[in-house]
């Protein structure tokens, strides 16, 4: 502490910072996951089986608009590469959310893995 700060002064800085904190907190919980009121599975690709791959996972971001509709879906990750990208965006396109008025993002991980 400085010399020409006092006490108050110091308490009263650690107050804001802690308002602020709580403040950032509140509008993150804010933002909370917007409703899925449709969802489409993707189908699992044929080329993927045959290629024998039978388990992935893809990682993509949705825009949506301010009624629900998907308008973009961004691959962010894929594993393995490219395989069930395709079906993915096909499928997330089809979902809906429930509209809160404002265009937002959503970011879902979809498993795949092949039925015996």
């Amino acid at each position: 502490m400085s010399p020409f700060q006092s006490a108050s002064s110091v308490s009263q800085w650690t107050r804001r910072v802690l308002l602020l904190c709580c403040a950032a907190l509140f509008a993150i919980a804010v933002q909370a996951s917007p409703k899925v009121v449709k969802k489409v599975p993707p189908e699992f690709p044929r080329e993927a089986t045959q290629r024998g791959v039978s388990a992935g996972s893809v990682k993509a971001k949705l825009s949506i608009d301010a009624e629900g509709k998907v308008t973009e879906v961004s691959i962010m990750e894929s594993e393995p590469p490219r395989v069930f990208d395709r079906a993915v965006t096909r499928a997330l396109m089809e979902w809906r959310f429930e509209g809160n008025g404002e265009k937002q993002t959503h970011e879902v991980k979809l498993v795949f893995k092949a039925e015996d």
